[in-house]
């Protein structure tokens, strides 16, 4: 009897004929994560298998729970066969290891012919627990312990312990993307919920010495290593923007400073992502949060460029944004007492309904596809791989 690790996948069942690409994919991110752990995986339509070294166990295990595209994770045994004398001696040494006082069984029979059902080999094995357990009862509705039963064709698999998944679709299933990463809350909620939804990302930091220090710019750093937990690699630049924003102080009104600073953003980060092969451009904007995320704001501020905007938090209020960045580890370092360039020269009143003429007229004041092209070219490129310790 071999212990193994068993992935559900998550949405990728809904994908029919396209499910292969998915979970090759899948394997592929899992390969990349598990690759010092000396793990083998295999999978089929139904399961993904993972057998590694009992030593690292735990680790290979934390690393399933933290990417994308599981639902749940087993950890359990691989029967040398799926006869029912074979299941019954390893279902005995398997509930003498553990303390309950409670249990059911639980079984899929993917096997069609087995000889028999399902609710019978239920009925069945609970008579085996019981008869080789003291003090213990079956309870069908709230048990201590689920002993799940798998018939396959040639093999069965017994397993107990269970852990939750992420759920979503692998990173890089559905293209890449440029988040906009700042060092606040919300785009790092942004990032991972896109990975979610099978986004690999590429990121852009907007920094402006001497304004902003050293502190915020490793502030941002340490944030895109904690969300290349949950996915891939991830590829930031750093966009130099103290030109562009002394630029814009010189010779916009102090009204319109956001609104032509976040549309200058807008143009860097969608040609980078031109170059970088993303499709999209994602951000933290949260509708009404601040004056740069009014609608009217959103609009003339997205007029700048023909690319998709993704804004996953943008219907979620600050305290659904703060739960999720708590949960994913991304909290503790994102308040960290470090200033960005978005908030560094926001003025008293900023406008919260921008008009687009207004801007037009006063982008003719600055050479905006020069300070573009300064900018993108004076990047540095930082890439974090995945960390495999210290997951949640």
């Amino acid at each position: 009897m071999n212990k193994i690790i068993m992935l559900k996948y998550a949405e990728l069942n809904t994908k029919k004929d396209n499910i292969g690409m998915f979970l090759k994919a899948l394997k592929k991110n899992l390969e990349s994560k598990l690759s010092e752990f000396n793990a083998n995986i295999t999978f089929d339509k139904g399961r993904m298998f993972i057998i590694c070294d009992d030593s690292f166990l735990d680790k290979c295990i934390d690393v399933c729970r933290h990417t994308f595209g599981i639902l749940e994770v087993m950890v359990g045994y691989e029967l040398t066969s799926n006869k029912m004398d074979d299941v019954e001696s390893e279902l005995i040494k398997l509930v003498k290891e553990k303390e309950f006082k409670t249990f059911k069984v639980e079984t899929q029979r993917s096997d069609k012919t087995y000889f028999m059902t399902s609710p019978e080999i239920n009925k069945h094995l609970g008579g085996v627990v019981l008869k080789n357990k003291d003090g213990i009862s079956v309870d069908v509705h709230n048990p201590e312990l689920v002993i799940h039963v798998e018939i396959r064709k040639e093999h069965a698999y017994l397993y107990v312990d269970t852990y939750r998944g992420l759920g979503g679709y692998p990173v890089g299933t559905l293209g890449k993307g440029m988040l906009m990463l700042s060092g606040g809350i919300d785009s790092p909620v942004a990032g991972y919920l896109s990975m979610k939804r099978g986004v690999k990302l590429e990121a852009v930091y907007f920094e402006s010495p001497p304004h902003t220090s050293v502190e915020a710019k490793n502030k941002v750093l340490k944030l895109s290593s904690i969300i290349a937990r949950y996915g891939a690699s991830i590829k930031v630049h750093v966009i130099p923007f103290t030109h562009v924003q002394e630029e814009i102080l010189k010779n916009i009104p102090r009204d319109y400073l956001v609104t032509i600073m976040r549309r200058m953003m807008y143009r860097i980060a969608a040609k980078l992502a031109y170059r970088n092969n993303c499709k999209v451009i994602v951000n933290g904007e949260s509708i009404g949060q601040v004056a740069s995320q009014t609608l009217e704001s959103m609009s003339v501020i997205n007029e700048t460029i023909k690319m998709p905007v993704i804004r996953p938090v943008a219907c979620l209020d600050k305290l659904e944004i703060i739960d999720i960045a708590k949960r994913i580890g991304t909290y503790e370092t994102s308040i960290l007492p470090y200033e960005d360039c978005c908030t560094i020269f926001v003025p008293t009143h900023p406008v919260i309904h921008p008009e687009l003429e207004k801007c037009l007229e006063y982008e003719e004041k600055i050479d905006v596809d020069g300070l573009v092209n300064e900018a993108i070219r004076n990047e540095e490129v930082v890439t974090y791989k995945e960390e495999y310790t210290d997951l949640l």
